[in-house]
């Protein structure tokens, strides 16, 4: 690796900042796919309108510059600037050089493209080069098979499995914490 290396920048995607004008219109379609938000929140989810979408943004903005324990990044395609999805490196716990990973792609035609793949590639090089974090963890519901299938495929291990933690239509489903090493991730990318 080499002090050039793109942090930022893949073949398929590139990470930046939130867009304010553009950003609001597009997630708020997101929060419509049903399916979409229960791979990724375990709340329960709601619809919001661009303008609700806008206003959770900017607070979220606020919290970036407040709170050094969260990296946020909108995932765009290369090609065209579209907004993909978002990742996150959070709950970053500096003593302990561990924190935990987040990333989602919004739009079903966007999804097993390598988008998502590539960008938890650019996340681990970041994290474990950039910041110097020793480990990493995601949280991810056992009825999320795609997640759980890439982030195997970039070998995390299940580490934890908290049994029944979630609610999904009168179905209960496990909560599994899978988790990478730095020198696990070095093994693979020497």
């Amino acid at each position: 690796m080499s002090i050039s290396t793109p942090l930022f920048e893949g073949t398929l995607v590139r990470l930046g900042p939130i867009d304010h004008e553009k950003d609001p219109e597009v997630v708020s379609r997101w929060t419509h796919d049903a399916g979409f938000m229960r791979m990724m929140y375990i709340d329960p989810m709601r619809p919001l309108s661009p303008w609700q979408v806008k206003k959770e943004l900017e607070k979220l903005e606020k919290s970036l510059e407040e709170d050094r324990t969260l990296f946020h990044f909108r995932i765009r395609a290369r090609k065209d600037d579209r907004l993909l999805g978002f990742a996150e490196i959070q709950w970053i716990s500096w003593n302990n050089a561990s924190g935990y990973l987040r990333l989602g792609i919004g739009d079903p035609a966007d999804r097993r493209q390598g988008y998502g793949a590539e960008t938890l590639g650019l996340l681990l090089y970041y994290a474990f080069t950039e910041l110097n974090l020793y480990r990493l963890s995601a949280l991810i519901p056992a009825y999320n098979l795609p997640a759980l299938a890439l982030f195997q495929a970039f070998g995390f291990r299940e580490e934890v499995c908290r049994r029944q933690a979630l609610e999904r239509d009168c179905q209960f489903w496990d909560l599994l914490t899978y988790g990478i090493l730095a020198e696990e991730w070095k093994e693979r990318h020497p």
